[in-house]
């Protein structure tokens, strides 16, 4: 499959030089010859000298070795012959500029939570274990710490992955959830069930770190976004008077600039229309896949054609439109246009994949299913995934589209209920590179209560909330809170033991006629009593005792 893409005469020369650096040849129409350099890549660039247009041609083959064309270096300073100097190779050289220090400052300038503060934080969400708490907790510190060391000694301190083994609905899963606001660094959950043994249909567990690579590009490029807004709406709003006045860059100690602006932030010209250039949203057409997902090593990871060109032609590939509308409509457009335009994607890149290697966190919860006894046998897949994880939780490199990431430093926390398994039955080298082992208990009906009362935003506040949308004041009575405890905790015992979910249930279940009759009950003060909460769920213990019964 061949496809193409053209630019004119004034990107074709710093095109070219780019790509050859690149290993491609260099084709003319005006001449039967052609140019190859070093080793042959299937990408070609074929010049027009009558329309002064230039046409890259590539096929899908190609598209991974062009997968780190994104790097390129907007000065062409070397020579029009001097096809050996890739400009991938000299970005990191020579001394930084004041732009990359300034970038690197805001980046990894970070506010560290000690431990006793990061369990404070967790609390506010999740009722007792304090074991995983407190390892959570020092893990993160640890990560601070090993950044105050000189280098020599900082390569050698490695992070202790964390295992948790404690049945469902305990809170696992939603210490990771308030743990990824908490880390201020990549961080990624995932289930290990998704993935499959390497040669099986189905994802490898490399894409774990390609995904954690995405979210840590996001991540930077959110950071840079807030120190560039302030920056950016300054941008936009010159932008917006030089269409107002006719003059291009007025000077913000012109009276007439200083007046414009002034009525502008004091939105006196927010329903003024005015005609402005906006970049034209780039499609997802541009998405391809960079190979078939079968095979060693081999995902098929989308690639976005337009997002490797960018850096030669601006975020959305050099395109613009007018378009006429209000300027309190194109002012947060603009502004977003300008942010894209001062974000630097090779800067953001080497920033992102620094952080996944130094920061990054991974949560793969669901552990247990794939581990198997030896009774049941062994399942080749699930027991391959394991065997596919140890290099990766040990320490290797995995190739992405933005380029090699070391997984040495990534701290990995996995957890699983193993009610049908023992953590024993796990791969021997697997379980070692887990060294710190946390149980978390299940839930008593003191626990149960507690998850009803204390955290922010406990399940009863959140409907709470909800319903006062429709003007439907909910109370819930001490006992009636207790008495929803006391069934959640019974309930668990005599059936199935789902833990805190359990008052999802219960709970939707006491409400379920309120919420479908609220619109009616505008204006009405609902307590809900122990009494009540026996009536709504009285069928709901009927069919656990039944449950009791049925083979």
């Amino acid at each position: 499959m061949l496809m193409s893409t053209c630019c004119n005469g004034n990107n074709r020369k710093l095109l070219s030089r780019t790509l050859l650096s690149k290993n491609v040849l260099l084709k003319s129409t005006a001449s039967t010859t052609s140019r190859k350099v070093n080793q042959f890549y299937p990408i070609i660039i074929t010049t027009n000298t009558t329309t002064s247009t230039t046409t890259l041609s590539f096929t899908s083959s190609s598209l991974r070795s062009f997968s780190t064309i994104h790097n390129f270096q907007r000065n062409s300073s070397f020579e029009e012959d001097d096809y050996s100097t890739n400009p991938m190779n000299n970005s990191d050289s020579g001394a930084k500029t004041e732009e990359e220090k300034s970038i690197e400052e805001i980046l990894r300038t970070k506010t560290s939570l000690t431990p006793s503060e990061i369990v404070n934080q967790l609390d506010r969400y999740i009722v007792g274990q304090g074991d995983a708490k407190r390892a959570v907790a020092i893990a993160l510190r640890n990560r601070w710490r090993r950044q105050q060391l000189d280098g020599s000694i900082r390569d050698e301190i490695i992070p202790k992955n964390i295992l948790m083994i404690g049945p469902t609905g305990v809170g696992k899963t939603e210490i990771a959830r308030r743990l990824s606001k908490l880390a201020h660094a990549p961080f990624i959950k995932t289930e290990a069930t998704k993935y499959t043994e390497v040669g099986f249909h189905g994802r490898d567990v490399d894409t774990i770190i390609r995904d954690l690579v995405d979210v840590g590009i996001q991540h930077t490029k959110d950071r840079l976004r807030s120190a560039y807004k302030t920056k950016a709406h300054e941008l936009a709003e010159q932008k917006i008077i030089e269409t107002l006045t006719g003059k291009k860059k007025p000077t913000p100690e012109d009276a007439a600039f200083r007046d414009w602006r002034e009525q502008l932030r004091n939105g006196i010209l927010d329903d003024k229309e005015i005609e402005v250039e906006l970049p034209i949203e780039k499609p997802n057409a541009g998405m391809m896949r960079g190979g078939a997902a079968m095979g060693r090593g081999v995902q098929g990871t989308p690639i976005d054609i337009q997002d490797l060109l960018s850096p030669l032609f601006g975020a959305s590939g050099g395109k613009t439109r007018k378009r006429r509308m209000k300027i309190k409509d194109c002012l947060p457009k603009l502004e977003e246009s300008e942010v894209e335009k001062l974000l630097q994607t090779d800067i953001v890149i080497k920033e992102a994949i620094r952080s996944v290697e130094e920061d990054g966190i991974v949560f793969i919860d669901e552990i247990d299913k794939i581990c198997s006894s030896f009774k049941d046998g062994h399942d080749a897949s699930s027991e391959g995934v394991q065997r596919d994880l140890l290099p990766i939780i040990e320490g290797t490199t995995i190739s992405t589209k933005y380029g090699n990431v070391k997984t040495d430093h990534i701290l990995f926390i996995a957890c699983g209920a193993f009610h049908s398994v023992k953590p024993s039955d796990m791969l021997a080298e697997l379980q070692g590179r887990l060294p710190i082992r946390v149980e978390l208990k299940g839930l008593t009906e003191k626990d149960l209560y507690r998850v009803l009362t204390e955290p922010e935003t406990n399940i009863l506040r959140q409907n709470i909330e909800l319903l006062k949308t429709e003007g439907v004041d909910i109370e819930f009575s001490e006992d009636g809170v207790k008495e929803i405890a006391r069934v959640a905790a019974e309930v668990n015992t005599t059936v199935e033991n789902i833990g805190a979910r359990r008052l999802i249930t219960i709970v939707e279940k006491i409400l379920e006629d309120i919420s479908f009759n609220a619109p009616t009950l505008k204006g009405q003060k609902i307590v809900i009593t122990e009494k009540e909460v026996q009536q709504h769920i009285g069928v709901l213990l009927k069919r656990a005792d039944l449950k009791k019964f049925i083979l």
